[in-house]
């Protein structure tokens, strides 16, 4: 069983930065791709980034690109969300997930395992 557990969420003014950090507490992540999603209040669950097993492919929503960076721990058992320039529209609980299988890395129907996510906040 994988247990994903996020941290660094917080309230940040618009044009700030947060660091997001995804941890196992259980299997090791090095041989799953890993993605962050995101969930604003009265919206539905949407894809902002996500990375391959080996760190070679990244892959991140339109809305995020040239702001945000994906990126995976030296043991790759952890898995990093840099968000900069953050914006209102940003405000969300940002959850990690993790999938063995091969699948659409955009798709959240694919994924096998989510962490309970963390909440960010940004403010105007």
């Amino acid at each position: 069983q994988v247990q994903l557990v996020e941290s660094g969420g917080g309230l940040v003014q618009a044009g700030g930065s947060l660091r997001l950090s995804c941890a196992t507490s259980g299997r090791t992540l090095s041989t799953y791709a890993m993605a962050w999603f995101r969930r604003a209040p009265g919206k539905e669950r949407e894809f902002v980034a996500a990375i391959s097993w080996s760190a070679r492919n990244t892959y991140y929503a339109d809305s995020v690109k040239g702001r945000f960076s994906i990126s995976r721990g030296n043991d790759k058992n952890t898995v990093y969300l840099q968000m900069n320039n953050l914006k209102p529209e940003d405000t969300a609980v940002y959850y990690c997930a993790a999938r063995i299988r091969q699948a659409d890395p955009q798709e959240a129907r694919g994924y096998d395992y989510w962490g309970q996510g963390t909440q960010v906040t940004v403010s105007s």
